[in-house]
C-alpha cells in the first residue's frame, strides 16, 4: 500500500487503487463520466492543486530561481490548514490502502506533483 504520483491520462498500473487528480481545472474536452474511464481521475481534489495565480507563475518559471520561487509559495499554500489536513489524511491513508496523486503535465521535475510528493514524504506517507 502506497500512494503513487502519476501524470493523469497515463495508463494505470496494476494496484495503483484510487487516482485523484489534484489540478485546478478538469480536464478540456473529456465528458465528466469519462475522466475515469480515460485514466484522468476517480476523484477530483483541486483543494491540493496551486492556487490559479501559481499555477502561471509554474507555467513561466523559464529558469531555477523561478522555480525555487513556486515551490516555496506552493508549500505555502499547502501550509493553509484544509491543504495541510488533506495531506495528512493522503499519508496516513497509504499505509492502509493504494492512492495516487496527479497532474497533467508532461515533466515532473517542473510540476507541482514533485513538491506535491516531497510534502507527502515529510508527513509520513509511503510514497512509492
Amino acid at each position: 500500500m502506497s500512494i503513487r504520483v502519476v501524470r493523469l491520462g497515463s495508463p494505470r498500473a496494476s494496484g495503483e487503487g484510487l487516482r485523484l487528480g489534484t489540478v485546478r481545472r478538469p480536464p478540456r474536452g473529456v465528458p465528466k463520466e469519462d475522466f475515469a474511464k480515460r485514466d484522468f481521475y476517480d476523484v477530483w481534489l483541486p483543494n491540493l492543486a496551486p492556487s490559479a495565480e501559481l499555477v502561471a507563475e509554474a507555467l513561466a518559471a523559464e529558469d531555477d530561481k523561478a522555480w525555487a520561487a513556486f515551490t516555496r509559495k506552493y508549500r505555502a499554500e499547502m501550509k493553509q490548514p484544509d491543504a495541510s489536513h488533506l495531506l495528512d489524511m493522503l499519508a496516513a491513508l497509504s499505509h492502509q490502502t493504494s492512492l495516487a496523486v496527479g497532474c497533467y503535465c508532461e515533466n515532473e521535475a517542473r510540476c507541482h506533483r514533485s513538491v506535491l510528493r516531497e510534502l507527502l514524504s515529510e508527513r509520513g506517507a509511503d510514497v512509492a
